[in-house]
């Protein structure tokens, strides 16, 4: 049988095709295409019908090649969200999460209810973007989509929504965004009560591996496929690529490498505690009754933002031209906080890293070497502090990293990240976010029994790299500014 994931990041997303055969799993890519913010009059949205239409042509590019196709899972980022009106139609493009409409809600939100009551609820970290904020914008700006809405489905959900008429919200997904309580896996009548929020608009929570529905007659006809079953997967797509580094040992953590990177420990029950608030670090939901404790991180926004800078200005960028120039230079010339708000949103990143270093009083990097490895070495000492944030947090000793995703791929970042922690790392494989996809269809499907036996296949299936720690004298000796 072969299984459809389709996976929407921040910049592109893909239809990708896998099939299990003889205890292996292989992946095709069958459609891929790009994915922006787009500005209009204040505010930075998601171009939802474009993607849609992107997604319907991998399904019929997919369908029209096998003919066996057993499901399709789709999983997105984390918090954002579409509104239907009482039709069931769609009030309007989804608001990107780097919308400025969020300025300020944070501390609105815990003039009504306590920033602790509200992490011992949900227990996932405050970010200004989260879910619960965005709403509160809404809501304090009176708009009127949030007035006349009916439903809010999640960005995955509302893709099932169009191929399937069925409205539910994902586990996974929900819990991004602060309105979820952790422990009984229902929405907050308290949180929403406090911020005076709708509670009819959302709907009833499906789990990984859950059947939503099957494609309507009329999907089916416009791409000329059969009534194919759509399957909630591990929806946030954090979620689907943590799977991949699932593991007894409770000594592995895992970091899903990209835009963003997420560090965490697949752990039984959430952790709710003052420490873990202090730390600020996120009980996402997770696959296989998990829960994905996991702190966000700035990842390779920094250095994506100041390679389409150079691009801009007409240089031809070469990834491996610009780590072998980043090898060639001295290291530790600046440390950043890659979390500062400076690297958050700028017109200008490289101006900003420079502003960052006139800022804390160090030397600024001046060419493109320079730049790459301060940002590298930068992103490498931030993923030591966070190991030593879950250790305190969890009260477990973590012997080995587990890195997954687009990032696994940065051989730089790789040996840096091993010589900052002093930890083994293994790299791959870099398609995590499709396999864990795919892996909750086949359990779905009984074509796999259990997380055990996806562990094995996916074992089978990809090639991992490992990286050891080297002059970590060096690193141990280099403090953040």
């Amino acid at each position: 049988m072969h299984y459809i994931a389709a996976d929407f990041g921040a910049g592109s997303g893909r239809v990708m095709v896998g099939n299990l055969s003889n205890g292996k799993l292989s992946l095709e890519e069958i459609h891929r295409f790009p994915n922006r913010q787009i500005k209009a009059g204040n505010h930075f949205y998601w171009d939802f019908l474009s993607l849609l239409q992107e997604l319907k042509t991998g399904i019929e590019l997919a369908a029209k090649k096998y003919k066996d196709i057993a499901g399709i899972g789709i999983d997105t980022w984390g918090v954002d969200f579409g509104l239907l009106d009482e039709k069931g139609n769609l009030l309007g493009n989804p608001v990107c999460y780097r919308d400025g409409r969020v300025v300020g809600m944070m501390e609105a939100a815990f003039e009504k209810i306590p920033k602790e009551r509200i992490y011992n609820i949900c227990g996932i970290q405050f970010m200004e973007f989260n879910t619960i904020f965005q709403l509160l914008a809404m809501k304090r700006s009176n708009d009127p989509q949030l007035t006349i809405a009916k439903d809010l489905l999640f960005m995955p959900d509302l893709f099932n929504y169009f191929l399937t008429g069925v409205k539910k919200n994902e586990y996974t997904e929900a819990s991004t965004s602060s309105l979820l309580d952790a422990q009984t896996i229902s929405w907050s009548k308290e949180i929403m009560e406090a911020l005076e929020l709708p509670q009819s608009i959302f709907q009833d929570i499906v789990r990984p591996g859950e059947w939503i529905g099957t494609l309507t007659n009329e999907v089916c006809e416009e791409l000329n496929c059969p009534p194919i079953d759509v399957f909630a997967v591990g929806s946030h797509d954090t979620a689907s690529a943590a799977a991949v580094t699932y593991t007894r040992s409770h000594a592995t953590a895992f970091l899903s490498s990209g835009t963003w990177s997420l560090m965490g420990l697949h752990i039984e029950e959430p952790i709710l505690n003052k420490e873990a608030l202090e730390l600020n670090i996120t009980n996402e939901g997770g696959i296989g009754n998990k829960i994905t404790f996991l702190k966000n991180i700035t990842g390779l926004w920094m250095l994506q933002n100041v390679v389409r800078e150079w691009e801009q200005e007409g240089y031809v960028t070469d990834y491996a031209d610009l780590i072998e120039e980043a090898a060639q230079v001295k290291p530790f010339l600046a440390i950043l906080d890659p979390d500062d708000e400076l690297f958050a949103k700028p017109k200008d990143m490289r101006q900003a890293i420079v502003d960052y270093c006139i800022r804390t009083h160090q030397q600024a990097p001046v060419t493109k070497g320079e730049f790459v490895r301060v940002m590298m070495e930068s992103l490498a000492l931030k993923y030591r502090d966070v190991v030593k944030k879950i250790e305190r947090s969890t009260g477990r000793t973590i012997e080995q990293l587990h890195i997954v995703g687009g990032g696994s791929q940065n051989e730089m970042l790789n040996q840096f990240t091993a010589d900052a922690t002093g930890l083994p790392v293994m790299a791959g494989p870099v398609e995590a976010t499709a396999i864990g996809n795919i892996i909750v269809q086949a359990i779905a499907k009984k074509e796999i029994a259990d997380m055990d036996e996806a562990s094995e296949i996916i074992g089978n299936s990809f090639s991992v790299k490992k990286y050891f720690p080297e002059d970590t004298q060096k690193w141990a000796s280099v403090k953040p500014t």
